[in-house]
């Protein structure tokens, strides 16, 4: 643990940092899941956080680690909407310029959320990799302090707050269900729990299209994957090319990686929404892998299995349109 670019007490000192600036979202359960696998369901409800999303503990936790000269610059970020709208709030409370740049697949109520918050909103290319490249442009010609959507050693810090208090909640969690893109969350919760309760298991579950990570970690190294509309459009994206932060927390830690199809992530928003919760795709990842058998609950001896909802920022007639049984971003 102590070779990794993050550590327990990095995560500890971000939790500090964040206090009373995020919410500690609850732990939900789903009983109708659980019947069906026989062991308890919980659901860390980060769809419920300040902004609707995980995003903000990360981006509050960055912002905060800045010097003031780096601050006073302005900070600038590439996203697929949640990272920039936590960007964009956190930059707001500490009275500094926020600049997100965002590809033409990021739906147009986080951009409009953004936009909200007083962020100065650039939309470019069909990526993140190319959003990607007009943040090293403008650290580059304008001066301003990058805060990386997942490959920052903060951000990851402030996302492993999750991991503390699903060890606190359900310390006898058998499994830990992550939604898996560019890392930053399932880095952070897997520094956590696997240095409190090492014999749980970390899955990171994404959508078959664009798995990023999922590529990277099977070549050895990161690797560029065609981006796609998915239902989970905040799991689109790639690693960076020069990872130095999740990819090798990723490789190290992560037990099990899951892929599920776009009617399955339906199926799981669908599920989800008949409990009451209104999530985006991605948010979905970790109900749609147990609803599809694709991971196994281990038992009652083995404890209950945890799913982390990241995210509760869907288009409301998105939304409507999958409760309704469309199956995929296009057909909805």
């Amino acid at each position: 643990m102590t070779a990794l670019p993050v550590t327990l007490d990095d995560i500890a000192a971000a939790r500090a940092r964040i206090a009373g600036r995020v919410r500690r979202t609850p732990m939900l359960a789903d009983p109708v899941l659980a019947r069906r696998l026989g062991v308890p369901v919980l659901m860390k409800a980060e769809h419920l956080q300040e902004t609707g999303a995980f995003k903000l503990r990360g981006a509050t936790s960055a912002v905060l680690a800045l010097s003031p000269d780096a601050l006073s610059r302005g900070v600038v970020t590439a996203s697929t909407g949640n990272h920039g709208r936590a960007l964009a709030h956190a930059a707001k409370l500490a009275g500094t310029r926020a600049v997100v740049c965002l590809s033409r697949l990021v739906p147009q109520n986080k951009v409009a959320a953004i936009r909200a918050l007083g962020a100065e909103v650039r939309i470019v290319g069909a990526s993140q990799d190319e959003a990607m490249v007009e943040v090293a442009r403008a650290v580059r010609d304008e001066g301003l302090t990058e805060i990386a959507p997942f490959d920052d050693a903060a951000v990851v810090a402030g996302q492993g707050t999750i991991g503390l208090e699903i060890v606190e909640d359900a310390p006898d969690a058998a499994a830990i269900l992550v939604p898996l893109s560019g890392g930053g969350l399932i880095a952070g919760v897997a520094v956590a729990v696997k240095a409190l309760r090492p014999d749980a298991r970390i899955v990171g579950v994404t959508m078959e299209s664009g798995a990023a990570m999922i590529a990277s970690l099977a070549a050895g190294a990161p690797v560029e994957v065609e981006e796609t509309a998915s239902l989970a459009d905040s799991l689109g994206g790639g690693v960076g090319l020069q990872n130095r932060v999740t990819f090798p927390i990723c490789r190290a830690l992560l037990d099990e990686t899951v892929l599920v199809t776009e009617a399955e992530i339906a199926g799981a928003m669908r599920h989800l929404a008949a409990l009451g919760h209104v999530v985006e795709g991605a948010a979905a990842v970790g109900t749609a892998a147990l609803l599809s058998g694709k991971v196994r609950a281990q038992g009652p001896a083995g404890g209950p299995v945890v799913t982390v909802l990241s995210g509760g920022n869907v288009d409301p007639a998105l939304h409507a349109r999958v409760v309704a049984g469309a199956n995929s971003a296009e057909s909805a």
